[in-house]
């Protein structure tokens, strides 16, 4: 794909979309796009839709811009899809249907092929917004929009810490760095920081954790009993899952809440055994080999059992591998 200007040409109103639920590199991603357009297109119409964007993020310069509105209907020359495919943008998906010209950028493996006229979809890069500086010229960039796109990479890297981490990730970030801006106080007060609230429904996940499969897998779950009791939404429940993942021993984690009667959002993360993106998508959900998402029907026990015989599946194949490795060497 060319750079986002030359793609753009001479349109004159561009909107820009993320998934529902935006999470940190949704958010980094379309505010570093919306950023970057304002600055170097001033005479268009640049409008960015997002579900309401966490209090976190209140730190990313223009986040007051964000249309969270969809009701309004308008015929857009551009619409740019960020960190996802046009079935998760929620409301603002029927921009995306009317626009002139639509443009996907996405790293999920799930939206490999793109859902745009023009896409630029690589499973093997961190982020998205990792994608959206490769589509940037320097000359209109600052450190507003630097600080973005670097929030965005840090959140889905998990600060470096996940397998996505490329030695391409560590040198954008490095020239994002240069731009200047406190990035100490921008991963500690929109990752690692936890309200009060948020720490009591972490310990009550841990303590109400269970493990199976000899410990290799384990999971939590909250219900909107438990929801309401802590006053939380589901944006205070980031972190559980990671957090079940790097219990010792385990390969797989599953963090599920309830978001209605028998419905519940599940988390999944892996350690590198289990390609949690194939059990995904097996439920009609999506995301990347480590870390992946969907929704299920059903009681706790019934979703937690029909994911673990694919995860079992996938543990049985592993260790066959390996013992053949073994037996062969």
């Amino acid at each position: 794909m060319r750079k986002i200007l030359e793609e753009l040409g001479s349109r004159d109103t561009i909107a820009i979309g993320g998934h529902v639920r935006p999470d940190g590199d949704c958010v980094g991603s379309c505010m570093g796009m919306y950023l970057y357009l304002k600055k170097a297109l001033p005479d268009a119409q640049i409008d960015v839709y997002l579900e309401k964007p966490a209090d976190i993020f209140d730190c990313i310069h223009g986040i007051e811009d964000v249309r969270t509105d969809c009701s309004k209907d308008c015929v857009y020359d551009v619409f740019i899809v960020l960190d996802t495919s046009k079935e998760r943008l929620g409301d603002a998906e029927k921009y995306f249907r009317t626009a002139k010209k639509t443009i996907n950028v996405d790293h999920h493996i799930s939206n490999a092929s793109g859902c745009g006229d023009v896409n630029y979809c690589k499973p093997d890069a961190s982020s998205a917004s990792e994608l959206v500086y490769e589509l940037l010229e320097e000359k209109y960039m600052d450190a507003e929009i630097a600080k973005a796109l670097y929030l965005g990479i840090v959140h889905d890297t998990g600060v470096f810490q996940y397998s996505n981490t490329t030695p391409n990730t560590l040198r954008i970030a490095a020239k994002l760095l240069a731009y200047g801006f406190d990035f100490s106080k921008l991963i500690d007060e929109t990752f690692f920081e936890k309200t009060y609230v948020q720490n009591q429904v972490l310990g009550r996940a841990l303590l109400e954790s269970v493990r199976f499969m000899d410990g290799r897998c384990i999971f939590s779950s909250i219900d909107l009993k438990t929801m309401e009791f802590y006053k939380v939404v589901p944006k205070d429940l980031d972190g559980i899952v990671s957090q079940l993942r790097i219990t010792k021993g385990v390969e797989c984690a599953i963090f599920l809440y309830q978001t209605k009667t028998l419905e519940y959002k599940v988390s999944l993360r892996s350690n590198g055994k289990v390609d949690v993106a194939a059990i995904a998508s097996y439920f009609g959900g999506g995301g990347h080999v480590r870390a992946a998402g969907c929704t299920m029907q059903g009681t706790v026990h019934d979703c937690v059992n029909n994911l673990s015989e694919q995860i079992e599946k996938q543990l049985k194949d592993k260790d066959t591998e390996e013992d053949g490795c073994i037996t062969e060497s």
